[in-house]
């Protein structure tokens, strides 16, 4: 039995968690989903939001049975119409890792860079099986914290020849281009519309903040792949002209009132989608099966990976005698 927990910083799990070990920790993650060995808390998700703070709080959780590990994540942000710290480093964020073998305390880690690049990598790692296997333009729509983690990502799986950015500010994509530019040696072009990231794009990527319709599967050409990150990044009623959608967990995006919405009006359904994510993992579901699929990788986010990539990042600063190791409460006084 474990004498102490240990604590993880932000400045820790930068170092500890690179885009493509995220990616491989959350395609097991979808291999134990397609396995059955994780389990959900009930309900799935605790809300606690207030309208006079404008305060969200949500705690998750799960159990990872094949590692095994148990955890539970904790977050809190301010969004009214104006501000949201959805994104930023001052929104709480921590996740509690227990043995759930002897119910001891394992660690806390700081999740603002795991949960960053967990978001993309979980999204993102599914064009393996469903996108064009040789992309050659990208479309960001969006330039924030999961525009960023996703250039990260999918400039890791692919060898584009130019990538195209947009975001509300001319300022900021301005500045994201020339960053990412001189980082990749790829063109990074900064383009004024949506609409311009999009037409012509192998790969588009959805990721901003918005509550509005951001894109529209008019603009997707054939063959192209629109990852979705959250909410309504891709039309809705544009949904049944695509060739095959994929999610990351069907009943996860039911708790989501976008989903349900979409699900009540007929324009998607459990018998229309091609699939879960683990089920291309696990290759219960075929990928791309033509060049001129148009298809929908849509994700809401699971604990489960938040979960297991905590879980990568604590035993990596074990190894490596990394984190504040705090006593457990039944080892003091020991002696």
């Amino acid at each position: 039995m474990a004498d102490e927990l240990l604590f993880l910083s932000h400045a820790e799990t930068l170092d500890l968690l690179s885009p493509a070990e995220a990616m491989a920790v959350c395609e097991d993650v979808y291999r134990m989903h397609a396995d059955g060995t994780v389990s959900w808390t009930d309900p799935p998700a605790f809300r606690l939001d207030d309208d006079r703070f404008h305060h969200h709080w949500h705690v998750k959780g799960a159990l990872l049975s094949e590692i095994p590990v148990s955890g539970v994540r904790l977050y809190a942000y301010y969004e009214d119409a104006e501000r949201s710290t959805v994104g930023t480093l001052d929104a709480t964020r921590y996740i509690v890792l227990s043995d759930p073998v002897t119910s001891v305390a394992l660690a806390i880690v700081e999740e603002h860079w795991t949960y960053a690049i967990r978001s993309t990598a979980a999204a993102c790692l599914a064009c393996k099986w469903m996108a064009d296997p040789d992309p050659r333009v990208l479309g960001l729509v969006g330039v924030g914290t999961m525009g960023t983690t996703a250039l990260q990502c999918l400039a890791g799986m692919y060898d584009f020849a130019e990538i195209r950015c947009t975001s509300r500010r001319p300022e900021t994509r301005e500045t994201f281009a020339e960053k990412w530019s001189a980082a990749l040696g790829v063109p990074v072009t900064p383009v004024a519309s949506i609409e311009e990231a999009v037409r012509g794009a192998d790969i588009a990527v959805g990721g901003t903040t918005s509550k509005d319709i951001v894109s529209r599967a008019e603009w997707l050409k054939p063959g192209a792949t629109f990852v979705s990150l959250a909410r309504r990044e891709l039309d809705p009623a544009g949904w049944p002209a695509m060739d095959k959608i994929v999610v990351d967990d069907f009943d996860i995006n039911m708790l989501t009132p976008e989903f349900r919405r979409s699900v009540a009006d007929g324009l998607f359904s459990r018998e229309t989608m091609h699939g879960e994510i683990a089920d291309l993992v696990a290759g219960k579901a075929a990928g791309r099966e033509s060049p001129d699929e148009r298809n929908l990788i849509h994700t809401v986010g699971l604990v489960s990976h938040d979960i297991g990539v905590a879980h990568y990042v604590y035993r990596k600063a074990l190894d490596i005698g990394a984190g504040l190791r705090l006593p457990l409460p039944h080892a003091v006084g020991r002696g």
